[in-house]
């Protein structure tokens, strides 16, 4: 879920396929829950804002990320 978020979040087109999309925002879940546990909000009384948004924002920069190394490597692939 957090992948397709980030996804629809970046402006243009994005190449990498759904489950690459889906294991990226796995990756950035994870990225943004240990970002909460250093910044020491990853329990926090109701609902945690600050966690989701670290999330978030990790499952953005990773899906971003991921989408430009996939494109590079699948163009390379392309040429040869």
């Amino acid at each position: 879920m957090l992948g397709l978020l980030a996804k629809a979040i970046i402006p243009g087109k994005q190449h990498s396929p759904l489950w690459l999309t889906t294991v990226f925002g796995i990756i950035g879940g994870i990225i943004g829950n240990a970002l909460a546990r250093a910044f020491g909000i990853a329990a926090t009384p109701g609902i945690d804002w600050g966690r989701h948004v670290l999330q978030l924002v990790a499952a953005v920069v990773i899906v971003f990320l991921g989408d430009m190394a996939y494109m590079a490597l699948r163009g390379n692939r392309q040429r040869a």
